[in-house]
């Protein structure tokens, strides 16, 4: 063999010896490193945030333990203000337990070539103790608490206001409950949280919300009788019925049952019917010889009918629309007032002047001496304020002792009217207190014509005695007469 091969091969060889001492070492570096990273967390290991590289589980629980130390837990109210309770004020410490040995069996420490780089985020269950007792006594103590800072939730409810009622809404308050608080503080505390946000469950809650179903139930049913208006054509500047009125007829009860008073409704009619009502009142009258009387009764005027009155306002009452409309009335007059419902369209009889009057819209059509009934014989005429019921022509007129005819016949009390009296030749001067009528208007013929053609149905007639008498007849009793006195 020659040297230059001889020389060649040494070389090889010790190449290959050098290789296999340079592998030897690599792998003997490779198991000593994975040996180290069995007993150490790899490069870049964070658990729950807390960097732990290349620290065994010793370290590591050491340095958790720190952190624990340090705990604050942050608790922001519904309001966003922030309240801290920290580690040391409840005895916050850490329970080492099996945890962090076994994140640690589970690196893979034979992987440790591929994995020590880069970060490599674990979640550790940490255990800690803390005194119960006294965290409760932090949460009780934190300011959102204390008495100057509470508002205490209110109850939404409706209030009378002048014209009716209202929704007054419900306030929810900041107060919250401590025993939930402090369940919930115990709970995030346990769990290692570091925050807690307070929701509405944690809040004492208003019992009635301002959409409660019941409240405004209420407040619609009120508002039905309420948004209802009543415009009562009557008397000389009519009468209104609104919530003004109304709101004090309804009463809400303490579980929200709306109560409307039909008392009040009765009462309101009366009320309505004492001021309107004109049949029967005394009115000042100005005669035609320019003084003035005093004459009441009779059955002329205003009446309402109450009860129909009353049975028409309850099926208007809760409409919630304004209604224009006189009241029920039984009988009515021709004009619309409280005072003087007459107007200028009338017949007066001055029993004491034996004289009477027609008037058409303030002037004078017609006026006679007649001869009424007679006062010696308790016929004297019905004094009051009437109105002509019918007429009629060619009628008969019979009483107990008497039966005479006429031609015009014009009724305004009970069997008493004007007519004819052709068996007479003189009318006026004081025949009436010795030979008067059985009660009726003797006219002049001609007069009674004339009076006939012109005179309409439904005219007011006023009859008055200027000096004092006392009717005691029975047609001055049905016919109200003003002077009738009961014997």
């Amino acid at each position: 063999m020659s040297k230059q091969k001889s020389s060649a091969k040494t070389v090889v060889i010790v190449l290959g010896i050098m290789l296999c001492f340079v592998l030897i070492a690599l792998l003997v570096c490779y198991f000593l490193t994975a040996s180290y990273y069995a007993k150490h967390f790899f490069p870049g290991t964070v658990l729950n945030g807390i960097a732990v590289d290349k620290m065994t589980v010793e370290e590591t629980e050491d340095k958790v333990a720190q952190e624990v130390a340090d705990y604050v837990l942050s608790i922001y109210t519904r309001d966003g203000e922030k309240y801290e309770i920290i580690g040391p004020d409840i005895d916050y410490v850490y329970v080492p337990g099996t945890e962090i040995s076994d994140i640690l069996q589970e690196q893979e420490n034979y992987s440790w070539i591929t994995k020590r780089k880069g970060v490599k985020e674990q979640h550790l269950e940490v255990s800690a103790a803390f005194n119960e007792q006294k965290l409760d006594q932090q949460v009780a103590s934190l300011g959102c608490f204390q008495e100057k800072n509470v508002t205490k939730p209110k109850d939404a409810y409706l209030r009378e206001t002048e014209d009716g009622y209202e929704l007054v809404k419900a306030i929810e308050g900041n107060q919250l409950k401590l025993a939930k608080v402090q369940k919930l503080v115990r709970e995030a505390v346990d769990a290692g949280e570091t925050e807690l946000t307070l929701t509405d469950k944690a809040y004492e809650k208003p019992a009635v919300a301002s959409d409660d179903a019941r409240l405004n139930g209420a407040l619609k049913e009120i508002n039905a009788y309420l948004d209802t208006t009543i415009q009562y054509d009557v008397g000389e500047n009519g009468e209104v019925l609104d919530r003004k009125i109304m709101k004090d007829w309804i009463t809400v009860g303490a579980d929200y049952t709306v109560t409307f008073d039909e008392s009040k409704v009765i009462g309101f009619i009366q009320n309505l019917a004492s001021k309107y009502n004109t049949y029967g009142s005394v009115r000042e009258f100005q005669t035609s010889l320019g003084d003035k009387v005093k004459i009441g009764g009779g059955d002329y005027g205003w009446v309402i009918d109450k009860e129909k009155e009353r049975a028409q306002l309850m099926s208007e009452i809760k409409s919630g629309k304004t209604i224009k409309r006189e009241p029920v009335f039984n009988q009515t007059a021709l004009v619309k007032s409280e005072r003087y419902d007459i107007g200028n369209t009338y017949v007066e009889i001055d029993y004491t002047n034996q004289h009477i009057y027609y008037y058409k819209d303030g002037k004078l059509k017609l006026d006679t001496d007649v001869v009424t009934g007679n006062i010696s014989w308790n016929s004297g005429s019905p004094d009051g304020i009437y109105k002509i019921v019918y007429k009629q022509r060619d009628a008969t007129l019979v009483g107990e002792d008497y039966e005479s005819d006429v031609e015009y016949f014009m009724v305004f009390a009970y069997n008493v009217g004007f007519h004819d009296a052709s068996w007479r030749n003189e009318f006026g001067k004081q025949i009436y207190k010795s030979s008067g009528s059985h009660g009726c208007i003797n006219m002049p013929g001609d007069k009674a014509a004339q009076l006939y053609q012109i005179l309409e149905v439904g005219t007011p007639v006023v009859a008055y005695y200027r000096e004092p008498v006392e009717l005691t007849s029975e047609n001055a009793r049905i016919s109200n007469a003003y002077s009738y006195r009961s014997q």
